[in-house]
């Protein structure tokens, strides 16, 4: 079993299964998180945008197209850290994945 370490919008830390082969969305609508991914993945809405420990970056594709410009409009954009969720498929590479829900925009 994979697992995801997520701290919510509130700053509590959840510890939950990922789904493997499923985007990252999927997993952090399911719980209710504050992830509420409009656009339902489709890399329109940047409403599922999330902060990666930068430690774990290099487990992940760097992100493309459309991704790279949306997240640079977003007012917590963090170069380091920021991905959308819809675009980041877990894999088993990711178990133990520590990641945080970014704020509301």
């Amino acid at each position: 079993m994979a697992r995801m370490r997520v701290t919510d919008r509130d700053g509590i830390l959840h510890e939950v299964e990922g789904q493997l082969g499923v985007k990252l969305m999927e997993t952090l609508r399911e719980y209710e998180y504050g992830v509420t991914a409009i656009c339902g993945g489709l890399c329109s809405c940047a409403t599922c945008h999330i902060f990666i420990d930068p430690d774990w970056m290099s487990r992940l594709p760097a992100p493309q197209g459309d991704e790279k410009e949306l997240l640079v409009e977003l007012q917590n954009y963090d170069p380091v850290r920021s991905r959308l969720s819809c675009q980041v498929d877990f894999t088993p590479a990711l178990d133990g994945l520590p990641l945080s829900v970014a704020p509301d925009e």
